[in-house]
């Protein structure tokens, strides 16, 4: 990991911020569409009226944002997104009398969310695909000093229909590793366990200090293990992340019964039970795939692995009729096998197929 980057960050944004131009939208782009929307503000698909470039417009309400916090993730996405699965900005930024805007290339196919809830979901093939550029992206990310802090499918844009090509963007929340930030509890399965005391404090009629955490690269890990649960499902794995919620609480005693029994080295007899007992949301999961999961949805964070485990268990099968499959043609590939060593092996099987010949 450098330091390097953050700092320089910093200093980008200072220069940048003597160089701010204001310009009317209308004089130098052709908006064409609404892309996005959300508590930042909005992207606009636009055109550039001189160039015709097509490309993304974010704007970002001055009365809400911070000239910091806008020139922050502007510079982080132009100087620093350099990996193909980092969403870019087109070094064009500005200012108007209600905004700030900076350019960024455009996801034209739409977000990962759309792909997810469609009625043809997401293939397996597909989501091993999708799983294995996200991981350089925050691989990348993570290696620069950065966690993005806000991976979801509708920060995942597309680049073609068939999600051969994606990118992950939207960096407001994105901050330097071991930074001290407020510890923010959110009704969603991509809120990690730890800050579950922060709901605590929420739920407290009477006034407390707010609590206050460490931001680290875990917070990425975990994300991306209940993005894999939804490209496989097209659903959560439960709600919220808390003992308030059965199914995560299924999740957690599984968990927990799985490792009481590595820890004590059972017999293969009892790990195939572990195998049996798995919590309900995950039964059509294979088993290889849900060992990568209770690596990465592992509910302490210094034990979590980085993004690029993910890629130790490309290639397998991740659902469990695929992992079947599997099986199945090993077991009848051993049958014929071992039926070729009864009748000689390959020269015996020519012999027998030169008598019938004859």
């Amino acid at each position: 990991m450098t330091i390097t980057a953050p700092r320089e960050l910093d200093e980008l944004c200072y220069l940048t911020a003597q160089s701010m131009t204001s310009l009317v939208t209308s004089e130098h782009f052709k908006l064409i569409k609404k892309l996005g929307e959300g508590s930042y503000g909005k992207v606009m698909l636009a055109v550039h009226q001189k160039r015709g470039t097509p490309m993304a417009l974010k704007f970002f309400p001055r009365r809400s944002t911070t000239l910091q916090a806008f020139l922050r993730e502007y510079n982080l996405s132009v100087s620093y997104c350099t990996h193909p699965s980092l969403t870019r900005a087109l070094g064009i930024f500005y200012s108007t009398p209600s905004h700030y805007v900076f350019a960024q290339e455009a996801g034209l196919y739409g977000d990962l969310y759309d792909v997810i809830v469609s009625e043809e979901g997401v293939s397996e093939e597909c989501s091993q695909r999708v799983m294995s550029q996200l991981s350089g992206a925050v691989s990348h990310l993570h290696s620069l000093g950065f966690v993005h802090r806000d991976i979801k499918p509708e920060n995942i844009f597309l680049c073609d229909c068939a999600c051969r090509w994606v990118k992950l963007g939207d960096f407001g929340l994105a901050r330097a590793q071991r930074t001290k930030v407020r510890a923010v509890w959110y009704n969603s399965p991509f809120c990690v366990p730890e800050v579950e005391c922060a709901k605590r404090v929420s739920d407290a009629e009477e006034e407390t200090e707010d609590i206050w955490m460490s931001v680290e690269p875990s917070l990425d890990t975990w994300a991306l293990g209940i993005l894999i649960y939804c490209l496989l499902t097209s659903c959560f794995p439960w709600e919220e992340t808390t003992s308030d919620d059965p199914s995560y609480c299924k999740y957690r005693d599984w968990f927990n019964r799985i490792k009481q029994r590595e820890e004590t080295q059972d017999t293969v007899r009892e790990e195939n039970e572990a195998e049996t007992d798995v919590a309900p949301q995950f039964d059509s999961l294979s088993s290889f795939v849900l060992t990568l999961l209770r690596k990465l949805l592992n509910p302490l964070p210094w034990l979590r692995p980085g993004p690029d485990e993910i890629l130790s268990y490309l290639g397998g099968p991740w659902l469990l009729k695929t992992e079947k499959e599997e099986l199945r043609r090993e077991q009848e590939a051993q049958v014929e096998a071992k039926k070729m060593h009864e009748r000689g092996g390959v020269e015996g099987e020519k012999e027998i197929l030169g008598r019938r010949e004859r």
